[in-house]
């Protein structure tokens, strides 16, 4: 089996777009419980970037698909939803549901790039990754999931047989 874990990043001011010092505290203590990771991909923005290193890890990748979503997703499915509300919009076939699959193909290329019981983190951004999530596990039971993911909460994947089997959320207490 493999797994690849799906995170929010961490905690920054607003409208900045730099992690503030509690957000490079809270990656360090999350950081301190995670990996090891043969695959590290980030957004572009910097505090998805900065979040993976102040975890403890080297980003191998930025991805501008995990950057921003649009206004034709943030118009379908606006910040924040619950999970089980990010699959009832990604289940509609707009916007959302080709944005969410954009990133099922990216999350099964990664998956797929990894050896038998090996893992990687994702670090992207709210919205993104609780899209990208339900659409890997479509049939899964989003209301069992919860709410939207908190800085530096998520998911983690598993792959087996060519597919994403099953998730266990990772929530963070603060």
């Amino acid at each position: 089996m493999k797994t690849i874990e799906i995170r929010r990043h961490s905690i920054r001011s607003k409208p900045g777009v730099h992690l503030n010092q509690q957000g490079v505290t809270l990656a360090r203590l999350v950081g301190e419980n995670l990996g090891p990771f043969d695959r590290v991909i980030t957004s572009t923005v910097p505090r998805a970037f900065e979040t993976a290193i102040a975890m403890g890890f080297a980003v191998d990748e930025e991805n501008e698909l995990m950057s921003t979503y649009g206004d034709a997703v943030e118009r379908e499915a606006p910040w924040p939803l619950s999970l089980a509300g990010y699959a009832e919009v990604v289940r509609k076939g707009g916007a959302a549901t080709r944005y969410a699959n954009q990133l099922v193909a990216v999350y099964t290329k990664l998956a797929n790039y990894l050896a038998d019981g090996r893992s990687a983190l994702v670090v992207n951004h709210g919205g993104v990754a609780e899209m990208g999530a339900v659409a890997c596990l479509p049939d899964a039971d989003h209301f069992a999931w919860g709410s939207h993911f908190e800085p530096c909460e998520g998911i983690r994947l598993f792959w087996e047989d060519g597919k994403f089997v099953d998730a266990e959320v990772l929530r963070v207490s603060m």
